[in-house]
């Protein structure tokens, strides 16, 4: 699956993030076809790779409340801003994730990236305004 619209932009940034929060599918194998293999993630200025980005999936899908999510319309991905021009991308979302332990994590994302030929992501720069939410 290659980025060439907004629209692919929008269903990178909601299928990706559930996938990677919630599905049992390999993380590797979810990366591979959305970022080209040796991309750079860059999240608050920490630099993430394919084996750091992996080693995060795990504890994440540990703590997120699958359940909770699936029958919540409140949680996940909302999309605010996609943009897509050439090999640049950037989009302006929400996540909400349902946690274990009851608590919703918040934040609106501010995310500016590079696409490979193949419209595969190869950087990503990121950063996140954690909301406070009552729920």
């Amino acid at each position: 699956m290659g980025i060439s619209t907004e629209r692919d932009l929008v269903d990178f940034l909601v299928t990706y993030t559930r996938d990677m929060a919630l599905s049992e599918e390999e993380p590797g194998a979810i990366l591979d076809r959305y970022f080209v293999p040796d991309f750079e993630y860059c999240n608050e200025g920490l630099v993430i790779d394919r084996q750091r980005m992996i080693d995060h999936v795990r504890p994440v899908r540990k703590n997120v409340d699958k359940a909770a999510m699936a029958a919540d319309e409140h949680t996940g991905v909302e999309i605010h801003q996609a943009l897509v021009r050439g090999d640049q991308i950037s989009a302006r979302w929400t996540l909400r994730t349902r946690m274990r332990k009851g608590k919703t994590f918040t934040a609106e994302v501010y995310m500016f990236g590079r696409l490979a030929p193949d419209g595969r992501i190869q950087r990503i720069d990121q950063i996140n305004r954690p909301l406070d939410e009552q729920r």
